[in-house]
Order: structure tokens, then C-alpha cells, then sequence
């Protein structure tokens, strides 16, 4: 409070009465400071600047650093290529613990570049980290912040002297430290916590002061740093950092988005307006700014965070097209997965996807080929040249198959069920009783989930003439009955129109129908020749577990599905159903229903209730018709 108060007056006293009475007795102790005074009060001019929290001046403030004389030691040593480059101009012409921090920070680089096993142990090494250890306390901060991590780097050990002091000397100066170097101070922290090396006092004032300063942010490189590390910092001081980065979202570049957008998908923190700001400023980079791998982070960034934007997805789709014959099979395989979760089908990038796996089948892994498949399931996508792509596929899976974990092979089955390409193989692998024993680990829901696969798989076997020995319903691990399903607006919608409709609640219609394929039917309905409904109390059921009643489906009559299709059922803008939803209809019309197909968007136009009923009466007319017709 003491510095904030005197900052303020010191920026006033100019303009006082006595300024203008005597000038020349203020302005001369003004330059006797400014030019013979040391680096503590020209630091403490700095602190006063940035406590009075002014825009331009900061940014002016930490775009310059603090007045140090650039040496020519400092000058070779950047342009130096080797680390022994470095320790021989640090031998011939030696200099102050600056300087000393400056070529430390510099060696740190060329070993990362060029390697340098055992450099601590140089003569000349040792002798710079003396130097700084003799006068650290004249090391420029910023040099002090990257030495730190320097010497992380080199390896030095975490109780050497030096690092202690240099520890303490950060937290004693550590209100003079401009907000980027609290930034790299944080990135060093969370390093050294991650090897249980942490140095409590620093971290929790370090803390403190990314709290009391947060104001001070005014660069995208500087926020990116701090959200990645967001196990360190608090609630709130993430949300000031998303606000200050929806402030600065249009200077950006785009690498400094992909960090951000990475650190959101890495807390799996769902900030739309950020994410819609950085979308939009994204759309605008010219193409030498998107590269491969950026626009694979931005991919599965978006397929983890569910966040949905088509015009960056569309720019994906067409700045990785012509670079598709420079991509590996892990890019392929993972731009494919993101995609999918998107619920996002571009066409001439899956088949340019499926093309990559013709060319390139031997540089696919067993899980790549795996990862690829349930992609294209997911989107119910269907190369134009199968004939080529799927031979390929059984042929890499057939070494391997066997070997797949349980769950993963699971999967596998059901894509290649969904694609219509299941082999007998495929099908007897996965549906033998010793098998499924192996189902185990994981929550109830996830078993729940493959059990249900399980079903599917077992329809597939029955009803699609594989010539499969059908297993037994009671073999299959039994699906928990104990939680009852929600029931949707649109399928509430249904069941009450279908009420009217049929002028009765029991005997003609059911509702919520659970079936021995592993699917709900949404409404079932038998009717005559007329298209009247029946009594289905005691008509034969076959795809019910109880199997219905003793008498046999009368002569004409048809049985109707009503499915109820909601927004999540189809692909992102698009009418085309998911792979999951259109291999439940097929089956169900293999299994010997007419399904009656109501999707959100129409059934949303529909206002009154004699609209609704009429459109359900209409719609099995027409389903009824299609199918004499066929």
C-alpha cells in the first residue's frame, strides 16, 4: 500500500505549485537519480508504473525490458552453434554473473539442440555457475527466470546451492518480476511439482501474485502459459484468464490459439464464447499459418469438447485434402476419430481418408486399421470403392484379430456389423460363452453398454442369412433392468398421438417396446389390410423375450415400427441417420417390421395435436404403401 501511495504522489508532484516555482531545484535531484542511482530504484520506478495499471505504459513496460547493457560476450555467445562454442567465448572472455546467466541460458539451448552429456562438468561450466553464485544478486530478472530453467534443463540437482539461491532471490524480488516472468516462473513450478521437488514459500507466493496482478495480462503467449498449467492456478483465476483471452482473441496468432484451445481440452473446460472467438479469428489465418498439426490439435480440441463450429471444420476438411498424400497414418487415423466424435461427415475427405488406407495399407498398425474402422461405422460411411478398401481390412486384421482385447474386438465386430461386412468369423469370435466371461472391468454402465453391442451382433447373425448358429439370448451377459430409460419430448409426443390415433391405451399399441435384437422400439402396431389396428395381446411376438401370444400374424396384417429420430441421431448438419441408427432400422426391417420414421425436424413444425395425429396416420400410409410397392 506504501508503494502504491507513493507512486501515485511521485506521478502528481510535478504538476504542484512549488514545480513551478522553483524547476530547476526539482529537476536536479531527478537526474542525479535517474543517472547515478543503481538497478533498485530504477526497479522501483518500474513497480511504480505497474501499479498504477496503465494500459499503454504497461505494455510499453513489458515489451522493454529493463535498461541492460547487451555485452559482446552476450552478442557472440547467441550466435554461437555448439555448446563448446559457448564455454570457449565464456573462457576467453569471462564477464559479470549476467553475463554469466545470459551464456547458461544460452548452453541450456545448443545441448537441447545438439546434445552434451556431462557439460556440468566443463571447467568452464563450473566457473559460470560460480560467477552467478558469487553475484546473483545483480542478475537481471529475466535473465534470473530463464536460468532457473536452464539450469533445470542442464541437470543440475534440485538441492545444489546455486538453485537454493537462486530460489531465494526469485522470492525476494518476486513483486518486481513483470507478469511474463511470473508466467515462466509458474511453467518451472509446475515442472519441478510433477518431480516432487517443489518449493512451497515459492509457489504459494508466486500464487498470490498471478491473483493480486491478473490485470497486468496483455500478451496471448503469456495467458497461453498459465491456462496449460491449470492445476496450479484457482477457479477464478482461470475465468479471468478466459476473460483476458476473449479480450485478446484478435491478436492471436494461430499457434498461440491452438496452445489455448489445447489447455481448454486438456482441463476439459467448455468455455463457447472463447472457443467461438478463437473459431472465428482462426477462419481468417492465411493458409501458411495453418499447418498439419495445428489443424489436427484444432480437430480433436473440438471432437473432446463436443463444440461444434462448420465453418472452421469446413476449412479443415479443405486445407487437409490436398495435403492428404503428406500425411502419416497417425494423422489419418486421428483426424478420423475427432471427425466421427463431431458426428461430422465430409465426404471427399473420408474417401480421400479410405484412399490413404488403400495406398498405404503396411504403414497401418492393427489399432490404426481398428481406430479407422469405427470412424467410418460412427458416420455410417460407405467407401465409393469397397470392393478394394474392405478386402484390405480383413486381410490386416486377420493376423491380429485374435489378439484384441476383449472390449476393442467387441467394437470392432459391431463397426464391421454397422459397415454390413461381418464375417461368420467375426461373429462366433465374440458371441462364444468363454468370451464373454472375459467382459469384465470398468463401471456397470460400460458393461450394460457391450452387452448391448452383444445383442446387435446377434441380430446381425440371425437376420442378415450368415448362416451363423444363432447364440441363445440367455448366453449373452443380461442387460440390468433396474434403471428405467428416460423418456424424450418427441417420444412422449408419440406416444400420445399414437394414443389418439388408435383410440385406445393397452390393447392395440405398445410403447417403449425393449427387443431381443438390443433395440426400443418407440410405438408397435399391427394392422390389417385397412390399415386398422389390431389386438396385439395375443398375436405371436417373436422379438419380444416372452415371445407374445399363441396366435399367428394374420393374413395382410403388417406390424409398424414408430421410431422417433432426435437431433443426436444424425449427422452435424445433415438428415443422414448415424451408423448405430441406421443399423437399427435395418434390422428391424429385416426382422419383419415397417418402420415408420418420425425425425425432430418435422415433428417440430407440428403444432396441435389432430396436426400430430394426422401426420402419424399419414406417414403409416404412405411406409404401408412403400412397401406393397416393393
Amino acid at each position: 500500500m506504501t508503494t502504491r501511495l507513493l507512486s501515485r504522489w511521485a506521478r502528481l508532484f510535478p504538476r504542484c505549485p512549488q514545480a513551478a516555482v522553483a524547476p530547476a531545484r526539482i529537476q536536479a535531484p531527478t537526474i542525479h537519480l535517474t543517472e547515478q542511482v543503481g538497478p533498485m530504484s530504477l526497479s522501483w520506478h518500474q513497480l511504480s508504473a505497474r501499479n498504477l495499471c496503465q494500459g499503454n505504459e504497461l505494455a510499453k513496460m513489458e515489451a522493454t525490458p529493463v535498461p541492460y547493457e547487451r555485452t559482446e560476450l552476450v552478442g557472440l555467445v547467441e550466435k554461437a552453434a555448439t555448446p563448446q562454442e559457448v564455454l570457449q567465448l565464456w573462457a576467453e572472455q569471462g564477464g559479470s554473473a549476467s553475463d554469466a546467466a545470459r551464456c547458461l541460458v544460452q548452453l541450456s539451448l545448443r545441448v537441447k539442440e545438439k546434445g552434451g552429456e556431462g557439460i556440468l562438468r566443463d571447467p568452464r561450466c563450473e566457473n559460470m555457475l560460480e560467477t552467478v553464485n558469487s553475484q546473483v544478486s545483480s542478475v537481471w530478472n529475466g535473465s534470473l527466470v530463464a536460468l532457473l530453467r536452464a539450469l533445470t534443463m542442464l541437470g543440475l540437482p534440485s538441492d545444489a546451492p546455486l538453485l537454493c539461491s537462486l530460489q531465494n532471490e526469485v522470492l525476494w524480488r518476486i513483486r518486481r518480476l513483470t507478469y511474463r516472468h511470473l508466467a515462466y516462473l509458474v511453467d518451472w513450478v509446475a515442472f519441478q511439482r510433477s518431480r516432487g521437488q517443489e518449493n512451497e514459500a515459492l509457489t504459494t507466493t508466486l500464487l498470490k501474485q498471478l491473483e493480486l496482478r491478473w490485470t497486468e495480462l496483455c500478451e496471448p503467449r503469456t495467458i497461453s502459459i498459465l491456462m496449460s498449467r491449470a492445476s496450479l492456478l484457482s477457479p477464478s483465476l482461470m475465468d479471468k484468464l478466459g476473460d483476458k483471452a476473449l479480450e485478446l482473441a484478435e491478436n492471436f496468432s494461430a499457434e498461440d490459439i491452438r496452445r489455448v484451445t489445447f489447455a481448454l481440452a486438456s482441463q476439459n473446460r467448455r468455455a463457447v464464447p472463447l472457443l467461438r472467438a478463437l473459431s472465428y479469428h482462426l477462419n481468417q489465418k492465411p493458409s501458411s499459418e495453418l499447418k498439419t498439426p495445428l489443424l489436427l490439435d484444432i480437430a480433436f480440441v473440438y471432437g473432446k469438447l463436443n463444440f461444434h463450429q462448420t465453418q472452421v471444420l469446413q476449412r479443415i476438411a479443405a486445407e487437409l485434402l490436398p495435403r492428404l498424400s503428406e500425411m502419416s497414418s497417425v494423422d489419418v487415423t486421428r483426424c478420423a476419430k475427432s471427425l466421427a466424435f463431431l458426428k461430422w461427415l465430409h465426404m471427399p475427405l473420408f474417401e480421400g481418408f479410405a484412399q490413404h488406407y488403400e495406398s498405404n495399407t503396411v504403414k497401418y498398425s492393427t489399432l490404426q486399421v481398428c481406430n479407422l474402422l469405427m470412424s467410418f461405422a460412427k458416420l455410417n460411411f460407405q467407401p465409393s470403392k469397397g470392393e478394394e478398401f474392405y478386402p484390405k481390412v480383413h486381410k490386416a486384421l486377420e493376423g491380429s484379430f485374435q489378439t484384441l482385447e476383449p472390449f476393442l474386438k467387441i467394437d470392432v465386430v459391431w463397426a464391421l456389423c454397422v459397415l454390413n461386412q461381418a464375417t461368420p468369423g467375426h461373429i462366433t469370435s465374440v458371441t462364444k460363452p468363454a468370451f464373454q466371461k472375459k467382459l469384465s472391468g470398468g463401471g456397470v454402465a460400460r458393461i450394460e453398454n457391450y452387452c448391448q453391442k452383444l445383442l446387435h451382433i446377434t441380430a446381425y447373425a440371425q437376420l442378415e442369412s450368415l448362416g451363423v448358429a444363432a447364440v441363445p439370448t440367455a448366453v449373452l451377459l443380461p442387460v440390468s433392468q433396474g434403471k428405467a430409460d428416460s423418456i424424450t419430448p418427441l417420444q412422449s409426443g408419440i406416444h400420445t398421438a399414437l394414443q389418439s390415433l388408435t383410440n385406445c391405451r393397452t390393447q392395440p399399441l405398445r410403447t417403449s417396446v425393449k427387443t431381443v435384437y438390443g433395440w426400443k422400439i418407440d410405438g408397435e402396431l399391427v394392422v390389417d389390410s385397412e390399415n386398422k389396428p389390431m389386438d396385439l395381446e395375443n398375436l405371436k411376438a417373436p422379438h419380444l423375450p416372452g415371445g407374445g401370444g399363441p396366435d399367428p400374424l394374420p393374413t395382410g396384417a403388417c406390424r409398424i415400427a414408430f421410431m422417433a429420430w432426435e437431433f443426436p441421431n444424425f449427422c452435424l448438419r445433415s438428415k443422414d441417420l448415424l451408423g448405430r441408427f441406421a443399423m437399427q432400422k435395418r434390422q428391424l426391417q429385416l426382422a419383419g417390421f415397417i418402420v415408420v420414421e418420425v425425425p425432430y425436424f418435422e415433428w417440430l413444425e407440428l403444432k396441435s395435436d389432430w396436426q400430430k395425429v394426422a401426420y402419424l396416420k399419414d406417414k403409416l400410409g404412405k411406409a404401408v404403401a412403400e412397401d406393397m410397392a416393393k
